[in-house]
């Protein structure tokens, strides 16, 4: 039986969005052992992307103000040796826009899609400007 798509309207939208696109990154021939290389405690991170998301799409949470994905970013860059590469970032995308079409609709959904593109853009240039 398929589930009917829903909008996004509270941090349980979110948590699914984020837990059901994080499944699928883990199972992913590139993306998986990036992340289940560097991330041991998955239920912590989770829940900190939980609230990530639920502050850039909600404007409600925990997350206000905790969050520099810059750093973060360079730093898992440096722990695979400098192997990140454009691509992944496609790949995440792909994942990241597909989960979103698969579970959900509305402004809400749309806006996760266009600020993910805008942010795996910046962090992407970010990368590369900290290996120089």
């Amino acid at each position: 039986m398929i589930s009917a798509k829903v909008p996004i309207q509270s941090r349980m939208e979110v948590s699914l969005l984020v837990r059901s696109f994080y499944a699928r990154v883990r199972e992913h021939e590139d993306l998986g052992p990036i992340f289940n290389g560097i991330i041991d405690d998955w239920e912590h991170h989770l829940e900190r992307l939980t609230d990530f998301w639920e502050m850039v799409l909600l404007n409600t949470g925990p997350g206000a103000g905790k969050f520099s994905p810059v750093p973060v970013h360079k730093e898992v860059d440096r722990k695979v040796n400098h192997s990140i590469e454009q691509a992944h970032f496609g790949n995440w995308l792909e994942l990241w826009f597909s989960t979103i079409d698969t579970l959900f609709v509305g402004e809400h959904a749309d806006y996760a899609k266009e600020h993910a593109r805008k942010m795996a853009h910046i962090l992407f240039f970010r990368i590369m400007e900290g290996r120089q």
